[in-house]
């Protein structure tokens, strides 16, 4: 295996603790664990609340990536068991609503499709904590309740806002970190990954393997990741979300929207690239011997080929450069075919939710009130307008549509 430091560089770069003495600890620890020089037992859980998974989810599977390289065991942790009460409540103000177990099921399997985008599929193994917290008695559930206080719950920061406000805070929210604390002690498990705002958790999973008798865990915590707005924190809700299973050019495209005061974390984290490299972009840029756009285009590259073929990102470079750049028309572009589609179908609105343009009829009007649709060239502001054969989209700086007679067997 690479020698020690050299692992440790990697293993540590892009990580955030919270403060100093937490990451003295872990890093110390983890130290300690390489001089083994053996596959460390590696894992991160991933509660599948939702479809999508976005350039934010990432960041936990890129330092995966980075244990797989370097020969450590890494186990992709679905959870199918705490994903029933709603996911991990560490960075929501509200109560989320319980899952049902097909729901839950249907969501793991485009995770898995979205997650081997960059972990290695051949050095990953694949769990569900289902198989071991399903079978837990009740008096076990006690047994571990025991090691916590509600108290400790309460200092968690969104918990404390929640308790100020008056508003619900749930049984199954406060199970959830003691539940996942179990995972640790059931992988036996060496190294955790996570984000930063779950910190509670990954220590209590600590605490746990303590009180079972093995070794605690090493924790690695990554930061948030903002959203192309640079100032949010990646979400669908909030709309600056990158996803996953976008298509190339999309990906190339948002990233290029990205304020250049995100470009720096966008490279730490996103990207393989050392923090020299890193440091010596930025300095050009700030020197002005390299214009920003330039750096952000390696950068949209960069991120476009760790999810798809090389040629997938030079191909989305090349169609950035001649659409946004040079401010063409392209070609060829998707087609949405209205077939026998009813006149209500043919709504603007309609139409960018049936191709995949929006998520939903509230987001299209979103981006229709804001400016950002244009029909054959001309910005529209009515979400009704009717569209026929023939006519252009463009969604945005990058996102083009044709509407075309035919129907979907037709193409």
């Amino acid at each position: 295996m690479a020698a020690v430091d050299e692992q440790l560089a990697v293993l540590l770069r892009g990580t955030e603790f919270g403060d100093p003495q937490t990451r003295r600890v872990m890093a110390s620890e983890l130290r300690e664990r390489l001089k083994e020089d053996r596959p460390l037992r590696v894992y991160c859980g991933y509660d599948p609340t939702a479809v999508d998974l976005t350039l934010g989810h990432t960041l936990t599977m890129r330092k995966l990536r980075q244990f797989q390289d370097l020969g450590h065991d890494v186990t992709f942790l679905v959870g199918t068991f705490t994903a029933l009460a709603g996911g991990d409540p560490s960075d929501k103000d509200r109560h989320r609503p319980m899952l049902s177990a097909e729901q839950v099921r249907t969501n793991a399997e485009t995770y898995l499709h979205q997650a081997f985008r960059i972990l290695d599929r051949e050095r990953t193994t694949v769990r569900e904590n289902v198989e071991w917290l399903a079978d837990l008695r009740f008096e076990e559930v006690l047994r571990l309740c025991s090691h916590f206080t509600v108290a400790q719950f309460l200092e968690r920061e969104n918990f404390q806002r929640r308790w100020e406000r008056r508003d619900p805070i749930h049984l199954s929210e406060l199970l959830y970190a003691i539940l996942q604390a179990y995972d640790a002690v059931s992988l036996e498990t060496d190294v955790q990954v996570g984000g930063s705002e779950q910190l509670f958790n990954l220590m209590a999973g600590r605490t746990l393997q303590r009180e079972f008798g093995q070794r605690p865990q090493v924790v690695l915590t990554v930061p948030i990741l903002v959203g192309t707005d640079g100032r949010l924190k990646m979400s669908k809700t909030t709309g600056n979300y990158i996803g996953v299973d976008e298509p190339p050019a999309d990906i190339y495209g948002k990233v290029m929207s990205i304020p250049d005061s995100a470009i720096g974390d966008y490279f730490t984290l996103l990207t393989p690239l050392t923090a020299e490299e890193v440091a010596a972009i930025l300095g050009r840029v700030r020197a002005g011997e390299l214009p920003a756009m330039e750096a952000k285009k390696r950068l949209a590259h960069a991120i476009v080929a760790s999810l798809h073929p090389e040629r997938a990102a030079d191909e989305a470079q090349s169609y950035f450069e001649a659409t946004i750049q040079r401010g063409e028309t392209p070609s060829a572009m998707p087609e949405h075919a209205l077939g026998g589609a009813p006149p209500q179908a043919r709504a603007l609105h309609r139409v960018l939710v049936a191709s995949g343009l929006a998520a939903s009829s509230a987001e299209a009007k979103r981006l229709v009130s804001q400016g950002a649709v244009a029909v054959n060239g001309e910005r529209v502001a009515e979400t009704t307008r009717p569209l026929a054969p023939g006519d252009e989209l463009r969604v945005g700086r990058h996102r083009f549509l044709r509407v075309v007679a035919g129907t979907e067997r037709d193409r």
